[in-house]
């Protein structure tokens, strides 16, 4: 069975919004409701655990009966930082999931076609995850200040996004041992770079990105609006 966990507990303060970011309307209904529809969606996707903050249950049961999403679903607390609220999510899984794809709640244009690579990619890896070459020059800064130190080489540079999809006794395995060391981590692959698991990256040539600033949402309900239709991903090095 694969299964989508749709990280949705954080407060988005960067947004700098009234309500939580992931409840800011964008083309006729919430963010979350964007992002939850292409897991919903996705043919490669039997079921769906969000992870929630505690409290707010019963507005993503509305929002299920008021969009008519139609997949079976189950709500799990979040906890102190993203890598609590995925390690609760996966204690939510179904007992027969055995590929889980861990999704942004606030990432709403992720396309069909990168779900199922991610997916195709961790069953033979054990980790794979949705990411866009670098293409803009990087620079370094000084320690000091804002200020160029060093032009970076962005060859083997990528941007990782989600889904990170896992072999659901990968991702325990490795979470578990960032719980076990206290450890602080930003995304999920980084866990399975702890356990030297290897993960593939499989590019996302479709637009896929996440809202962080208010400057993101005009692009983003572009997006929604255009109904794009992505290409099928491409996949890069391990």
């Amino acid at each position: 069975m694969n299964s989508a966990l749709i990280v949705a507990a954080g407060q988005g303060k960067r947004m700098g919004a009234p309500v939580d970011k992931i409840f800011l309307d964008l083309a006729g209904a919430p963010l979350i409701v964007h992002t939850w529809r292409r897991f919903d969606s996705a043919a490669c996707i039997e079921d769906i655990v969000l992870v929630v903050r505690d409290g707010m249950q019963s507005e993503f049961l509305a929002l299920a009966r008021r969009f008519q999403l139609q997949k079976p679903f189950r709500l799990a607390v979040g906890g102190a930082e993203r890598q609590d609220s995925v390690w609760n999510g996966l204690a939510a899984l179904h007992p027969d999931c055995s590929i889980v794809a861990i999704q942004d709640g606030a990432r709403p244009c992720t396309s069909e076609a990168t779900i199922q690579a991610t997916i195709e990619a961790a069953r033979e890896m054990g980790a794979a995850v949705a990411a866009q070459r670098v293409t803009d020059t990087l620079k370094e800064a000084a320690a000091e200040g804002p200020e160029i130190q060093r032009t970076v080489d962005r060859s083997r540079l990528w941007a990782v996004q989600t889904p990170q999809t896992f072999q659901v006794n990968v991702i325990k395995k490795a979470l578990a041992a960032v719980r076990q060391r206290q450890l602080s981590i930003t995304d999920d692959t980084a866990a399975c770079e702890w356990i030297g698991q290897p993960v593939r990256l499989v590019e996302s040539l479709a637009p896929n990105p996440k809202a962080t600033i208010p400057g993101d949402l005009p692009y983003l309900e572009w997006l929604i609006n255009s109904q794009f239709t992505p290409a099928r991903p491409g996949r890069g090095g391990a």
